[in-house]
């Protein structure tokens, strides 16, 4: 057989991940020039077997020793377990509520999303789930779920698990004629772990000095008879890409559409004035519109009093410090930030993606999203009926 040449432990794993990916021996012998193909059977074995620590030892100790971590000296013992350790932590810190509740879904989905990076069978073993039961789940795939039960899965991937059980069930209506009981779409999507994320909590920080102080002419009284009546709006940081950026809003509170914002690199007066000078633009009349925001300095600006006192625009604002008095524009933010980012996998962004997508995430919002408030109507279908 000739010599046996020794491989680094990222040129095994690659090899394995190839194999596992469909490719042939001999492929993978070509793409990384590997010599023998017993090997790459031997590490194809050992990742099935769970003896991926065998990667790392020298030549010769993985065929004449092969017998796990009680061949190795204390220290390579205490490395070795320590590091088995840390990937159980990371498996585990994947699984919803206790191990006894898992469902063969849960499962499934579970070690697809860590197969890549650790073997079957430690996933399995950490699961506490027998390999052949996870690999006859495999088999069944999705033939043990209802058809509510598929159903619901697929309104909540569409919705990339941003809403809730009563939106789904308003999903299911509207979708596909089906009536259901809230509490069974409930009960299915705790089962399945496909709840939307909680949203953060916000911090109060107050910015500035205030110059102009005008009274809280909207009181939290946040219904409004007919469009152009209550407008609300605020700033809110996007710390998501290369810089800090901030997110102007102005909404309606008719149908809480979304009808104006924009996004600057800094807070200043400008950002404000440019959002509501775009919506200055679209609007015919605005005399006797209600226009509520908080106490920041730009707000209270003589530049942005001004420019709504020209326009027959009669400002509000919120008691100082107190985000309940603009309690639906917070909201939009925190929900803007929960779906569109912290709910998604973690990733590096560039400001022109961060820009992207809270634009396709206001598109969403006003077009698409239903909300209670409106009978499970999205915004812009609510203001189009009412027309």
């Amino acid at each position: 057989m000739g010599k046996i040449v020794h491989y680094p432990e990222e040129i095994k794993w690659e090899a394995v991940n190839l194999r596992k990916n469909g490719m042939t021996y001999k492929m993978i012998q070509e793409k990384l020039g590997i010599k023998h193909k017993r090997q790459i059977q031997n590490w194809v074995k050992w990742y099935e077997n769970g003896e991926t620590y065998r990667f790392s030892q020298g030549i010769g100790k993985q065929y004449s020793y092969g017998k796990g971590l009680e061949e190795l000296n204390e220290v390579e013992q205490l490395k070795a377990r320590n590091k088995q350790l840390s990937i159980q932590v990371e498996i585990l810190k994947k699984v919803p509520g206790y191990r006894k509740g898992l469902v063969p879904e849960i499962v499934l989905e579970l070690v697809k999303e860590l197969k890549e990076k650790y073997p079957v069978t430690l996933i399995c073993e950490c699961l506490g789930i027998p390999r052949s039961s996870y690999y006859r789940w495999v088999k069944k795939g999705n033939k043990n779920m209802t058809e509510l039960e598929l159903k619901i899965k697929e309104v909540c991937t569409k919705h990339k698990y941003r809403i809730g059980h009563r939106t789904v069930k308003a999903w299911l209506l509207r979708e596909y004629k089906i009536k259901v009981n809230r509490k069974t779409v409930q009960r299915i999507m705790q089962k399945y772990n496909w709840q939307c994320r909680v949203k953060p909590k916000r911090k109060i920080k107050i910015l500035g000095e205030s110059k102009i102080i005008v009274p809280n002419h909207l009181k939290q009284d946040f219904k409004a008879s007919k469009p152009n009546e209550k407008w609300v709006t605020d700033i809110t940081y996007l710390p998501f890409g290369q810089s800090m950026m901030y997110l102007s809003c102005i909404m309606d509170l008719y149908n809480n559409e979304i009808i104006a914002f924009r996004i600057g690199l800094s807070q200043e007066v400008s950002l404000v004035l440019d959002t509501l000078k775009d919506e200055l633009d679209n609007q015919p009349e605005t005399k006797g519109v209600i226009l509520h925001s908080d106490q920041g300095s730009q707000y209270t600006s003589y530049a942005f009093q001004n420019l709504a006192k020209e326009n027959g625009i009669i400002t509000s604002m919120s008691r100082k410090g107190n985000c309940f008095d603009n309690a639906v524009i917070e909201s939009f933010h925190s929900t803007l930030k929960s779906e569109e980012f912290y709910s998604q996998p973690q990733e590096h962004l560039t400001n022109p993606i961060v820009v992207e997508k809270v634009r396709n995430f206001i598109y969403y919002y006003n077009q698409i999203r239903l909300q209670a408030k409106l009978n499970y109507l999205s915004p812009r279908e609510f203001r189009e009926q009412a027309a």
